[in-house]
């Protein structure tokens, strides 16, 4: 990352505040992915998105972005390390957020050299333009006095929804011995991201309790699960 040159990045336009920037989302759930794809889209800034550590990393050997946006729960470890190597780094990313679907990270995140965290789920196109804007250094924020900015929420397709509940209903079918606690984190993440509170919570809780914790509440979940993906759009 030491060795990516400094990139000049164009000062954002009137209503597309962002316009120039290349924002890297380290992000495992698709549904959250798509929620910030379109809020970078509204916001006039291209996105490229890694699913997991190793492949932020591969993005990182190429480019630097302007802005980096990573979720502490990620399948190959925690996205604290990237964030850490990321604060760490120069020349640093201009705008370095977090994002995660459990608020109590939020701390961890900051102590690990984020500027800001984002709750999910990420909706508000004025939230997230002024989380990324108030991060940037003065040269890098858009020219001319500040302008108020049309709020609107942004509404992801249902199916990206669908698609992360079917990855962790086979991820809880496996055998694989990660398979379960990883399940369980993108159930939580992606729950949070699409405001379902009530498999959210479930999710969490089931893996605050460690790998033998409630066989019955497990299989609740998993049927949980099923419910959810056969009223969802593609999900049955």
């Amino acid at each position: 990352m030491n060795g990516i040159a400094e990139i000049a990045i164009p000062r954002g336009r009137a209503g597309l505040p962002l316009h120039g920037f290349t924002v890297l989302l380290v992000e495992d759930s698709r549904h959250a992915a798509e929620s910030v794809r379109l809020l970078c889209l509204r916001s006039g800034a291209r996105i490229r998105r890694a699913d997991s550590l190793r492949a932020a990393r591969r993005h990182l050997a190429c480019y630097r972005p302007s802005v980096a946006i990573v979720d502490v729960g990620l399948p190959d470890g925690s996205g604290l390390k990237l964030i850490r190597d990321l604060a760490a780094a120069r020349p640093k990313v201009p705008a370095l957020l977090a994002i995660s679907g459990d608020d109590t990270c939020a701390g961890a995140a900051l102590a690990a050299g984020a500027d800001r965290f984002l709750d999910k789920p990420v909706r508000s196109l004025a939230a997230f333009q002024h989380a990324i804007l108030s991060c940037l250094p003065d040269d890098l924020r858009p020219i001319g006095p500040p302008r108020a900015v049309a709020d609107g929420l942004v509404d992801p397709d249902p199916l990206a929804y669908a698609e992360d509940l079917a990855h962790a209903a086979r991820l809880l079918d496996s055998d694989a011995a990660m398979s379960g606690p990883y399940a369980l984190q993108l159930i939580a993440s992606a729950a949070a991201s699409a405001g379902d509170a009530g498999l959210a919570g479930a999710a969490s809780r089931l893996g605050a309790g460690g790998p033998g914790a409630g066989l019955a509440a497990l299989a609740g979940l998993r049927a949980e699960l099923d419910r959810r993906l056969a009223d969802l759009p593609g999900g049955g």
